[in-house]
């Protein structure tokens, strides 16, 4: 059975674990959306098959899937990968899933936050997005996990936490217009604090160039451990990117985290600059909002990575600077397996691995 409650978290003890804690689930969806997807979805769901099977070997993995995709992802998918039949809008489970709370005494519960298409009727990407806002309280149903409806819009990609009270996000995201525009910036920190139990948020001003989600934190840093990040960076002084990473380090560099550690910042070159092909284009049914032209930049980012149980699922995007991205993983996180997975497929629908894929907790 799963309740909504109409308590906070942080008054019922419960807080946001980091990534890098451990995993019992690992929530995807199957992509199929036409208008954001070339051919119907099917290269990008060959590269989905392909991410769930590196999750799988180390954390259980449940896909959601449209009841007219149902047959199809099951012959593609390994019997080991759960799949559940759910409707959503497009496949993006970050954002649309829940984001989880649990407490000392092994107790967890979701939060579900307001989705509106990273922008509703402003610059939102497709209408309509209710079945989207429906995913995060389907997984707590499917979970037995009571959950919390918290009275914000945002998506999973736009916070990063580190388990020890610090959040870090964008300022171009969640002050966007397009998302709360009622709320002030200490209004919205205040029902992080409620409902992630979080001290200190952490503000950087902008995300990554050209991503259309307004500027998601997880495409531009993630968090290694409490006290340190990756940083995508760049370093060519004509490239658009430039500015908004030295921008992002000098703001981290004289920040402090919840506990007041000075934070430890590495420096990840983004791959690219990458751009939508010619051929690539072709292949998508054209839509109003989300720009899939030839000669698009695309939002390439080394950074939009996932930590599950000891491994690390990293995006191969661009052989130049593949093999240094996964070396610094490498360094940074001993002990762990680095597994890299192509994935400019995810990349043209507007994402990456950290994207289309949202943890359950271990309790």
């Amino acid at each position: 059975m799963s309740k909504t409650l109409q308590t906070t978290p942080k008054n019922d003890g419960f807080r946001m674990p980091a990534e890098h804690e451990a995993h019992e689930e690992m929530w995807m969806a199957w992509p199929e959306r036409t208008d954001n997807w070339r051919y119907g979805g099917k290269p990008a769901q060959q590269v989905f098959v392909n991410v769930a099977k590196a999750i799988a070997e180390v954390t259980s993995v449940t896909m959601a899937v449209s009841a007219e995709q149902y047959d199809n992802a099951r012959r593609m998918l390994p019997e080991n990968i759960r799949l559940v039949e759910m409707a959503t809008n497009d496949s993006w489970m970050r954002d649309i899933g829940p984001s989880y709370v649990v407490n000392d005494k092994g107790e967890r519960r979701g939060v579900d936050w307001e989705f509106n298409a990273w922008g509703g009727l402003v610059d939102g990407l497709y209408f309509p997005w209710d079945r989207d806002d429906q995913v995060a309280s389907k997984i707590c149903e499917i979970h037995r996990d009571n959950h919390y409806r918290a009275p914000l819009i945002l998506e999973g990609g736009s916070i990063h936490v580190d388990g020890e009270g610090t959040l870090y996000t964008t300022e171009e995201c969640l002050l966007h217009e397009s998302r709360n525009p009622d709320l002030s910036k200490a209004e919205i920190e205040q029902i992080l604090g409620d409902y992630l139990n979080v001290e200190k948020v952490i503000w950087i001003p902008r995300g990554l160039y050209n991503d259309e989600t307004n500027g998601h934190v997880d495409n531009l840093i993630h968090i290694v451990r409490p006290g340190e990040v990756i940083l995508s960076w760049c370093d060519d002084e004509n490239d658009p990117q430039y500015e908004i990473s030295q921008e992002a380090y000098r703001v981290l560099s004289e920040e402090t985290d919840a506990r007041g550690r000075k934070l430890k910042i590495h420096k990840m070159h983004v791959p690219g600059p990458l751009y939508i092909r010619e051929d690539e284009a072709g292949g998508i049914d054209a839509c109003n909002s989300m720009e899939r032209s030839a000669g698009e930049r695309l939002a390439g980012s080394y950074a939009n990575y996932l930590i599950t149980n000891m491994r690390i699922v990293l995006p191969l995007l661009d052989p130049a600077y593949d093999g240094e991205a996964k070396a610094l993983l490498e360094d940074l996180y001993p002990g762990y397996e680095v597994v890299g997975v192509d994935a400019r497929e995810i990349l043209l629908g507007g994402g990456n691995i950290h994207c289309i894929t949202q943890q359950v907790p271990a309790v």
